[in-house]
């Protein structure tokens, strides 16, 4: 069912402070992308590919469920290795280059977790990587750690339910962490060059059981002129000035039924002044979906909310942006694209139905739809001219949680077990 509300619109220009590189993509810098919404709408990609088909592969060290992020020509992925967290290098033939090892992993308690959840992020000069067992640290482009910290030694263990799920992001002079769980929340900006925390906010609200647990990676926008971090979870939607950490913007109200057990996993995506919200639970039968206008300030809740969806969402699956759409796909594998101005769906298409879910965030690339289900399988559909057209099944034998990373032509696969990279050009053993 989709609920709307007509709003005066304010002029607004939004944007990610992210730059967006051209249809020869060689960086993939954080985990949804230079954009900040899983989507690149240029390029030749693979369609057909699996676990006996690829350009190249890799053996992993371990588990980790993380994205892998490129710059310069280098992967780097997290990992567990030999027990210890740890952050590979490899080059663009997939041989590897380093290996940092830090502390001893906190391994993950869902079958999909690991201790390696978090994706890295870099700026071109260092990696930035956070684990599950608290350690948080920069590691230079050669290998060299340039500083090290432990958020669980000194801001106190998380109490989420499962394996923690927030990426560290950047803004152009921190590294930011956020902490939503039961208990004392947090978000926080550290120096990129020091590791020193230069600001730090409590970021608390009362909500019903499991609701003020986040695993929702915050994104770094332009909001006024000035630049922001958008954080949700909690049941609110805030914007944080990037420089000292204080809410310049809150919205409220996604949850007035006060349901228990509606903890916020995908992240917001955003086009023009809308943020798309993926909320409720969907693997239960409970969807929400929102549209909310990022325009005002202060306590926005009455203004913002523009429409409301109860028949559709996505609980675990991150949406992507592609031409002006929302795309969704659902953790039982529907897909629905959606105006983001006014919740009326646009088209809606299906992968083949199967008894596992989607853990991992869809990719679109070069007009191309990829979606991993978490037994390995890995779709590519096409979503040209406001129409779905499954195009393949392809197996990789490994179970797949990260998300699909696209360069250069090339898609970059990381399962349990490997990492694989695809080409369109030439699909070889």
């Amino acid at each position: 069912m989709l609920n709307t509300r007509l709003v005066p619109v304010a002029c607004l220009i939004f944007f990610s402070t992210q730059t967006v590189f051209a249809a020869e993509l060689l960086d993939w810098r954080s985990w949804r992308g230079p954009a900040g919404n899983g989507s690149v709408e240029q390029g030749n990609f693979p369609v057909k590919f699996g676990a006996d088909q690829y350009l190249w592969r890799t053996e992993l060290p371990g588990k980790g469920c993380s994205t892998p992020v490129l710059v310069n020509g280098m992967i780097f992925v997290t990992s567990s290795a030999d027990g210890n967290d740890a952050l590979l290098c490899y080059d663009f033939a997939g041989k590897e280059q380093w290996r940092v090892a830090f502390g001893k992993e906190n391994p993950g308690k869902h079958r999909n977790g690991s201790g390696s959840n978090a994706s890295p992020v870099t700026d071109g000069s260092a990696v930035f990587v956070f684990y599950k067992s608290g350690t948080f640290a920069a590691v230079d482009l050669d290998g060299k750690v340039r500083w090290k910290t432990d958020l669980v030694e000194r801001f106190g263990k998380d109490t989420l339910y499962w394996d923690h799920g927030i990426s560290p992001v950047l803004t152009e002079k921190y590294v930011i962490m956020a902490r939503m769980h039961e208990g004392e929340s947090w978000l926080a900006a550290f120096d990129k060059q020091s590791g020193e925390i230069v600001w730090k906010v409590a970021r608390n609200y009362s909500t019903p059981q499991e609701c003020d647990h986040g695993y929702s990676t915050p994104l770094v926008i332009q909001y006024q002129g000035k630049e922001s971090i958008l954080v949700w979870g909690a049941e609110h939607l805030t914007i944080h000035n990037a420089t000292d950490g204080q809410v310049t913007w809150s919205c409220g109200n996604f949850n007035p039924g006060a349901n228990k057990l509606w903890p916020a996993i995908a992240t917001p995506v955003i086009v023009g002044d809308m943020a798309v919200i993926a909320y409720g639970r969907n693997d239960r039968g409970i969807p929400r979906t929102f549209g909310i206008r990022l325009t005002g300030n202060g306590d926005v809740t009455q203004s913002s909310h523009i429409w409301e969806r109860t028949d559709i969402g996505t609980f675990v699956p991150t949406p992507a942006a592609y031409k002006g759409r929302v795309i969704l796909v659902r953790d039982r594998g529907e897909v629905v694209s959606i105006d983001p101005a006014t919740g009326k769906t646009v088209w809606e298409g299906a992968f083949p139905k199967h008894r596992s879910n989607y853990y991992a965030s869809p990719l679109i690339a070069g007009d191309k739809l990829y979606a991993p289900r978490e037994d390995g399988v890995v779709f590519v559909a096409n979503i040209t001219d406001d129409k779905f057209e499954l195009l393949s099944e392809n197996d990789m034998a490994e179970s797949v949680i990260g998300s699909p990373v696209p360069v250069s032509n090339r898609i970059l696969l990381r399962g349990e077990k490997h990492l694989f990279c695809i080409n369109a050009a030439q699909v070889a053993k």
